[in-house]
Formats: C-alpha cells, structure tokens, sequence
C-alpha cells in the first residue's frame, strides 16, 4: 500500500500545466499498476481537440461545467458533477469549459508523466 496527497504532488515534475489544463499525476506508471490517475482542472472558456491514439481514457468530472463533443459522430454531451465519459475506441473528441471543470482521468497503458500533447492532441507511447 502506499498514501499520497496532492500537496506531493504540486510543484513537481508530475504536476503539469498547458494552456487549457493543469494536470495533477497522482499514479504513473512507476508506481507499477498499469494504469495512471490524474487530478485534472480545464481551464473555464477553453476548448482542448484530443485524440488518445495510444491511450484509452476514463473521465469522471466532480466540478464545473462544460462538454465533449465525439469528432467522428458530431454527437455532444453535456457535462456536469457527476459525468462519466471514456474514450474507448481512441475516439478524437473535443472538450469544451464552461465553467473551470475538475476532473479524475485514468490512463491505460499508464503515462510516465512527462508526457506533452503532439499537435494531434495524443500522447506518445512510453519506452
């Protein structure tokens, strides 16, 4: 077993920040479970097109307001506390803030932490 709490992890290497986005990696796949959880805020009024090539991804937000639109469908789902959304199929989709939204992510295969968006919007696959 092993504890953590956020203030391990602000300021560090696995606290990233973009302009749309602060990420909070709380597990990375150092910590040897496979996958990796992260503590997310959007950034309210800002729009994020990502597409997980190499990832699936389950989001549950708990604050905030916003939407995630599925590029291939054009279908858009509102999001609010209490929404589940998961990027099973590597879907391309887009996320818009209306409020700032804070969210928990999962990520399989887990991230290293170090990872940056590529202008496609998805991240490398760790070596």
């Amino acid at each position: 077993m092993f504890v953590k709490h956020l203030s391990d992890i602000l300021g560090t290497e696995a606290h990233v920040t973009g302009d749309a986005f602060e990420s909070r990696r709380m597990v990375l796949a150092h910590d040897g479970l496979g996958y990796s959880l992260h503590d997310t805020l959007i950034k309210a009024g800002t729009t994020q097109h990502l597409h997980y090539k190499n990832h699936i991804e389950a989001n549950y937000c708990f604050e905030g307001r916003g939407e995630v639109e599925n590029v291939a469908t054009g279908e858009v789902f509102p999001l609010e506390a209490g929404s589940l959304y998961v990027l099973d199929q590597h879907d391309a989709h887009i996320v818009r803030a209306e409020t700032d939204m804070r969210l928990v992510c999962i990520f399989t295969p887990a991230l290293t932490g170090q990872e940056k968006h590529d202008a496609a919007g998805s991240y490398g696959v760790a070596e």
